[in-house]
């Protein structure tokens, strides 16, 4: 039985635990401001069920790594009716952003103040550059006539080339950790890195492309899917300069692209290739990082596993 001084004698006493000091101390966890702009995922290409589900994998991880985040999906070719189109989602954001402020105007709530800034935050669900697909976006933004700001692309950045690495090993085509003490048969000594949006799109993947290079001590090239002979150009090099079992990584999300256009590049060059990069967790954390910079309350951006 407790006395007014604490528990009775002989039971334990919790002592509330310190908090660490230093620079080893745990950080406070971030959460979405008040009346953030929603993060806007634009997502290119034809919609499908299947884009539909990796785009709401995407968000989800976003969801869970900043909670309270109001987080949309808008298409570039989309029809408003099973998948709405990027205007039409910035919209939406915008009516309900009045209407809360309206209501909370109504309901004589102090200190309510008219919203102002962006309000939606629009990041592409592209891993490299494409001058077509980014010039689709900024029209859609521009056509919506509302405010929003356009972040950059997703790479190039560690965190892709970890995913590649993973996609790569889930192939087959190389070892999941250089540290273990096994061979993959299977494992490619030359990997052709596969992007779409010409020549400034390969340099931005060339860069990913180093460090997967580092992380599987193999040479890796970018390439251009959307320019004719450009990914078997590369294979011939790699070829030439000793690689013989070449593995495709497509440095793509997956809905900017053609998967047929995929397949027949891979034959073309002869040789295997690994999935796009799909829904990987570093997806959502990039789009995520993407837009809490934009507002200004990104502590950090996403660090990349090291290398092994």
């Amino acid at each position: 039985m407790s006395s007014p001084t604490g528990p009775a004698s002989g039971l334990p006493v919790r002592m509330p635990r310190p908090r660490q000091p230093g620079r080893h101390r745990r950080p406070e966890p971030l959460v979405a401001p008040e009346d953030a702009p929603a993060l806007v995922l634009a997502v290119p290409g034809t919609p499908s069920a299947a884009t539909r589900g990796l785009a709401e994998e995407v968000v989800s991880i976003a969801r869970s790594e900043l909670p309270g985040l109001d987080a949309r999906i808008g298409y570039l070719d989309g029809d408003d009716a099973e998948f709405p189109t990027l205007q039409s989602v910035l919209a939406g954001a915008a009516e309900e952003r009045t209407a809360r402020y309206e209501q909370a105007v109504a309901a004589g709530v102090e200190g309510v103040k008219m919203p102002d800034g962006p309000v939606a935050v629009v990041v592409p669900l592209l891993a490299g550059p494409d001058s077509a697909l980014l010039r689709q976006v900024r029209q859609a933004v521009m056509e919506s006539r509302i405010a929003a700001d356009l972040t950059d692309v997703l790479g190039p950045h560690p965190l892709l080339a970890e995913a590649l690495h993973v996609r790569l090993s889930e192939a087959g085509l190389a070892r999941a950790d250089r540290a273990r003490l096994f061979t993959v048969a299977t494992a490619a000594d030359g990997i052709i890195l596969a992007s779409v949006g010409g020549e400034e799109a390969v340099q931005a993947a060339g860069i990913t492309g180093m460090l997967l290079a580092a992380r599987l001590a193999v040479p890796v090239m970018a390439a251009a899917l959307d320019q004719e002979g450009s990914i078997s150009s590369i294979a011939e090099q790699l070829r030439a300069s000793g690689s013989q079992q070449l593995a495709l990584a497509p440095y793509l999300i997956g809905p900017e692209i053609d998967g047929d256009l995929l397949a027949a590049a891979a034959e073309e060059a002869g040789c295997a290739t690994a999935e796009p990069l799909g829904p990987y967790p570093a997806i959502g954390k990039l789009a995520l990082a993407k837009y809490t910079t934009a507002l200004g309350i990104a502590p950090q951006q996403p660090q990349g596993t090291p290398v092994r």
